[in-house]
C-alpha cells in the first residue's frame, strides 16, 4: 500500500476543534465536513489542497474533544495520510475505524512544506521525494492495510459479512 502526495505543515498540539470548527458539524459527512477542514486556521484551505495531499504535523495532532468528526473532515477533503510525531489517542483509534491512514515518524520536523513523500505502509517507509530521504516508520499490519484498503472498520465488518 503507497500512498504519494504533498505536503502541509502544521504545528503541535493541533487540537480537533482546529480540524473542523464546532459550528460545522451540523454534517456527517465527510465531503461536507472536508469543506471547512483548518478553516478558523487556514481560511479556504479545502480549496488550496489537491486529492491526496499529506497532511505533516508535530506533536499531539488530533487533541481536544473525541469526535469522529475530525478525521472524517481530513478524509472528506482528500487528504490521504497524516504524518505527525505523536496523536492523541482517541484521534488515532478514530483515523483508523474511518480508513484515514495516520503515522508517527519522530522525524516529521524535517519535512517541509509542498515536498513531495512516498509513503509505503507496508515496508514502513517514508520516501521524501523533495529532499532523497527515507524515514523508517513503523509498518502497517495486514489487517491495518486492510482496514485502511476497504474504507474503515464498518466498511470491513460488512465485507468480510461480519453483520
Amino acid at each position: 500500500m503507497v500512498i504519494r502526495g504533498k505536503v502541509w505543515i502544521f504545528g503541535d498540539d493541533i487540537n480537533t476543534d482546529l480540524i473542523i470548527p464546532a459550528r460545522f458539524l451540523i454534517s456527517s459527512h465527510p465531503e461536507e465536513l472536508g469543506k471547512n477542514l483548518f478553516a478558523d486556521l487556514i481560511p479556504g484551505f479545502s480549496q488550496k489542497i489537491e486529492r491526496g495531499d499529506v497532511i505533516v504535523a508535530g506533536k499531539n495532532f488530533g487533541c481536544g474533544s473525541s469526535r469522529e468528526h475530525a478525521p472524517l473532515a481530513i478524509k472528506g477533503a482528500g487528504i490521504s495520510s497524516v504524518i505527525a510525531i505523536s496523536f492523541a489517542r482517541i484521534f488515532f483509534r478514530n483515523a483508523i475505524n474511518i480508513g484515514l491512514p495516520i503515522i508517527e515518524c519522530k522525524e516529521a520536523k524535517e519535512i517541509g512544506a509542498k515536498e513531495e513523500l512516498e509513503i509505503d505502509l507496508k515496508q514502513g517507509k517514508i520516501r521524501n521525494l523533495t529532499q532523497h530521504k527515507i524515514y523508517d516508520i513503523q509498518p502497517f499490519p495486514e489487517f491495518l492495510q486492510e482496514l485502511i484498503n476497504q474504507g474503515g472498520l464498518l466498511n470491513w465488518i460488512k465485507e468480510n459479512k461480519y453483520v
